[in-house]
């Protein structure tokens, strides 16, 4: 069995009570768990679910990432993931400065800083002059350096100077959220911080509702990357940007994914009744909408995913009632719009209405429940692979606590093959491993190998 002093959450919980003056005693009175479960968490002998790790980070007030060690740095910078984070950032930071000049130039900058072949002198990029003053080397204008090896291929999505039309800017927003459901994050991140220059520089110039909903979607596809990775900062940052996009193409729809967006990171932080507060503003965003409008098939998918993310929302408060009640909301809008994949990719429907309920389940700590409703759950062919992948992380920890261990090692395999970077890169795949890990004397060879390529 491996040595428990490796980090854990329980090893952070621990760290972060002692700098707030705290005994476990002391902490344990302030959430809702006993003192027991407090102390075999810290020791590593108990896994920190999702909903204890964020009521010990309100009560120290902290925020949750604190806690779960995100982002995960050393193994960002193994999969060259790392490096891909500033020219997103950069790229919503400088919203309101694009013209297409210089969306062809930030394009071109980091492009070819990434995939820059030294010998080729056509390929270098003329730099702004600096006054002697500046420093050569500003935090603004300096690009992440990748290994020299990514820095020789070459460059995969370089702009042309033909504005390309609102339609195929809309096909190119499409195929990036396609590639973050695919779970190639990667590859989306490479291709995202020049194609939001570009959006936005047609935003900007076009001004129509069709370019700010495509600007809209790359800022909604940058949230979801730095979601998964674990830059929860700038995946606030994104959904505001969404929401200038969503304001200034005047779509209520837009508007409304975006409060369902802020919702779900609220819960995740354990702030139950704020997230339950932005539900209600998407609501309230879509009855801006005609009564035609709100009969429509999109309307309906929006609507019934906001119930769905009340409904895991109140399972963390566990508000049984609202779960229900929440659950068959949403269980009949996608009776009236079946699986709607596609539709602001929310892959609402039938199919994610039962995986909510499984989550809901597991949020209540109703883990025998979960398991039940998981046996029923038929995950419909070409389902993204991103949601598939989340089920198995669900499942797994609901067969951990039922004491299946070999059951949830293999949801957690099953979780990685279907989608490797996002699995790598989940809290609750992590914590269920050391969980796992744990409860046995032994560790067998599969669960050391999983532990291992989590960097556990």
């Amino acid at each position: 069995m491996r040595g428990m002093q490796e980090e854990h959450a329980g090893v952070r919980i621990a760290h972060q009570r002692k700098l707030a003056g705290l005994t476990q005693r002391g902490l344990a009175a302030r959430i809702p768990y006993s003192y027991s479960l407090l102390r075999q968490v810290e020791e590593g002998r108990k896994n920190a679910s999702p909903d204890l790790v964020s009521a010990v980070a309100r009560v120290l007030r902290i925020d949750v990432t604190v806690l779960t060690g995100q982002p995960y740095v050393t193994e960002l910078q193994q999969d060259r993931l790392a490096a891909l984070i500033r020219p997103i950032r950069e790229a919503l930071d400088l919203y309101d400065l694009y013209d297409w000049h210089e969306a062809y130039e930030l394009d071109h900058v980091h492009v070819h800083d990434h995939y820059h072949d030294p010998g080729r002198a056509d390929d270098r990029v003329p730099r702004t002059p600096q006054s002697p003053q500046q420093p050569q080397t500003s935090q603004v204008s300096q690009a992440p350096q990748l290994p020299q090896e990514s820095r020789t291929l070459p460059a995969p999505h370089a702009p042309q100077r033909r504005s390309r039309t609102p339609a195929e800017l809309a096909a190119q927003a499409d195929e990036l959220c396609r590639m973050v459901r695919a779970t190639q994050l990667s590859k989306a991140a490479h291709a995202l911080p020049a194609f939001i220059a570009e959006a936005a520089a047609a935003a900007h110039h076009g001004g129509t509702t069709g370019l700010w909903q495509t600007l809209g979607s790359a800022y909604r596809t940058a949230h979801d990357i730095a979601t998964k990775l674990g830059f929860y900062d700038l995946a606030t940052i994104a959904l505001d940007r969404l929401g200038w996009a969503a304001e200034r193409g005047s779509d209520p729809l837009m508007a409304a994914v975006r409060q369902y967006m802020r919702a779900l990171a609220y819960f995740r932080e354990g702030e139950h009744t704020i997230g339950l507060r932005l539900i209600d503003a998407g609501y309230r965003a879509l009855s801006c909408t005609d009564s035609a409008e709100q009969e429509a098939r999109a309307a309906l998918v929006v609507r019934g995913q906001l119930h769905l993310g009340a409904s895991v929302i109140a399972a963390r408060a566990h508000d049984a009632n609202a779960v229900d009640s929440h659950l068959r909301e949403a269980a009949s809008y996608a009776e009236r719009t079946g699986e709607a994949e596609r539709v602001y990719w929310l892959s609402f429907g039938p199919a994610n209405v039962a995986v909510h309920e499984v989550s809901a389940q597991v949020e209540m700590r109703r883990y025998g429940k979960a398991l039940e409703k998981s046996r029923g759950v038929r995950l419909p062919h070409g389902w993204p692979m991103s949601r598939r992948a989340h089920f198995y992380v669900d499942r797994a920890r609901a067969e951990m606590e039922t004491g299946r261990g070999d059951a949830a090692l293999e949801s957690l395999v099953t979780a990685r093959k279907l989608a490797p970077e996002q699995t790598r890169y989940h809290p609750g795949a992590r914590e269920t491993i050391n969980g796992l890990v744990a409860q046995r004397r032994r560790t067998p060879d599969s669960l050391d190998n999983m532990a291992a390529w989590l960097s556990l």
